[in-house]
């Protein structure tokens, strides 16, 4: 059974760096023979949070949030994308994850951050940590950081330059331990079920 993972990007920006980061992994899970999918908040385009999915009676959701509850509920796993803004979040992901709180629970969730300098968004990862715990997910102990993001990945998503060697040579232990993490959380709820 290939793991169904959902790729959740949310820079707003109109020139966009971590789309490269995003593609990245979208295509290095594919050759890993998982099914992952681009989540892109911006292309979504939920308004800024009012009422979370929860709260809106059952079928009366708009369209947009209720095909992405449909998508959390089936993915069996969540990598974060995350840019960092002044040492935080970045507020496009933060409000389309935070529209969703049962839709997490009990599945694994791994955290990729990027920036243009050499800290490559480290603090957002230390950040989405907390929240997503919070959130009702495991967060994986592995972490992909990639600094100089336009200096790493092509317009397209590819490695280049040494930076894009050592985001090669760090993926495999990354997609492992969330595969590992996936594969235990499933097989968990095919036993039993949640505590709620």
């Amino acid at each position: 059974m290939a793991d169904r993972i959902l790729i959740l990007y949310g820079s707003y920006r109109s020139d966009r760096q971590g789309i490269r980061l995003a593609d990245f992994l979208v295509r290095s899970f594919t050759e890993r023979g998982a099914e992952p999918e681009l989540i892109d908040a911006k292309a979504i385009g939920l308004p800024m949070l009012d009422r979370m999915y929860k709260e809106y009676p059952k079928g009366e959701a708009p369209e947009a949030m209720e095909r992405l509850a449909s998508k959390i509920r089936d993915a069996d796993a969540f990598v974060f994308v995350t840019g960092e803004y002044n040492w935080g979040q970045q507020p496009g992901l933060k409000n389309l994850t935070d529209h969703f709180l049962e839709e997490w629970f009990w599945r694994p969730a791994a955290i990729a951050s990027y920036s243009a300098g050499r800290l490559a968004g480290a603090h957002a990862s230390v950040a989405w940590h907390g929240t997503l715990s919070e959130m009702g997910m495991v967060v994986v102990s592995s972490t992909l950081t990639v600094g100089g993001i336009s200096q790493t990945l092509d317009a397209e998503g590819k490695p280049t330059g040494d930076g894009g060697a050592a985001l090669t040579r760090a993926f495999p232990r990354f997609a492992d331990d969330l595969a590992w993490w996936t594969s235990a959380a499933r097989e968990q709820r095919a036993r039993t079920s949640p505590p709620y």
